[in-house]
């Protein structure tokens, strides 16, 4: 297999994962769950790292148009996704259903909130976090991927949490404002402390694919 092969090949899969990822966040993102007895979180919350991880690789490897690209690719799909979600909740169920209209709304009625402020807070803070990796890139000459991986979700993810609880809590009622900027800023923290803990990742996985990419080069030659 050729260079070009499997590099699309890998970003194929890198793609892959990511709207995965972004599409199972929302849609178990009505579940809200308490982490360490101090706040509120939505459950999609365990899984927004692991898209802002993946955005480094793509950021890495498939430069800022990759990154833009598969981000409005996945918007798309996560419209698409409410688009059925709705429909589905549209259609009356039968009566000896296991599932009936009332949970079945209940469950992903709710994520609709999700989803809007989701795609809000997505599209902005993934064009932020291109932005800020280049600058941390060009500044340090392509050296200390930590710097510019952990330096572009410190600001991406701080615009992504409050954007996205705002629209999915406080608009629709859910939180007051207070618990809001509680919840919100123990959310951030929890993103960074994942974002760090994912630090050895980031390097496993560039080490991973460049070993895998230079495997064809040394055939070619």
């Amino acid at each position: 297999m050729d260079f070009n092969k499997r590099k699309d090949l890998v970003f194929i899969i890198l793609a892959g994962f990511f709207v995965t990822n972004a599409i199972v966040a929302e849609l178990i993102g009505g579940k809200l769950v308490q982490f360490f007895d101090l706040f509120t979180q939505s459950l999609g919350i365990i899984l927004w790292p692991v898209v802002f991880l993946l955005t480094d690789l793509i950021n890495e490897h498939y430069g800022k148009q990759g990154v833009r690209k598969l981000t409005y690719i996945t918007i798309g799909l996560i419209i698409y996704t409410f688009v059925l979600i709705s429909i589905g909740i549209s259609i009356k169920s039968v009566s000896f259903s296991p599932v009936n209209d009332e949970t079945f709304r209940t469950v992903f009625g709710q994520s609709q909130w999700i989803i809007v402020g989701s795609i809000v807070a997505f599209l902005c803070s993934q064009l932020v976090d291109v932005y800020i990796f280049w600058i941390f890139r060009n500044l340090t000459g392509g050296r200390l991927i930590w710097l510019r991986a952990t330096g572009s979700t410190v600001v991406s993810q701080l615009i992504d949490t409050f954007v996205v609880q705002y629209i999915a809590f406080v608009l629709p009622g859910k939180w007051a404002f207070d618990t809001f900027l509680s919840n919100a800023a123990w959310g951030y923290l929890f993103k960074l402390l994942v974002a760090v803990c994912l630090i050895p990742f980031i390097y496993l996985g560039h080490f991973l694919i460049n070993r895998y990419l230079s495997a064809s080069k040394q055939v070619n030659q």
